[in-house]
């Protein structure tokens, strides 16, 4: 459960993240702002690491920092959905 609780936290803002990133990519909006849901992801993952390295500690600390990786992990993807190019169909 150590690792399950800050996964299944994590699920809900990391898939919100990637379809808002998504939309923006359909909607061809610029590239900044399809970016500001990662760099937003990104700076909060940053502050819960602080958080859970610096000011909790131990085992609530740890469920922190697992929060943290996953978060970063949703932003990464959503970077990764900004770079790809956008295919036309039909």
């Amino acid at each position: 459960m150590m690792i399950g609780g800050p996964l299944l936290i994590a699920l809900v803002p990391g898939v919100l993240v990637i379809l808002v990133t998504w939309l923006f990519r359909k909607m061809k909006w610029n590239k900044v702002v399809r970016m500001a849901p990662s760099i937003l992801t990104v700076i909060t993952a940053a502050v819960l690491f602080y958080i859970g390295y610096g000011e909790v500690r131990g085992f609530e600390g740890a469920g922190y920092l697992f929060l943290s990786m996953f978060l970063l992990l949703f932003a990464v993807v959503s970077y990764i959905v900004i770079k790809k190019p956008v295919q036309q169909f039909l």
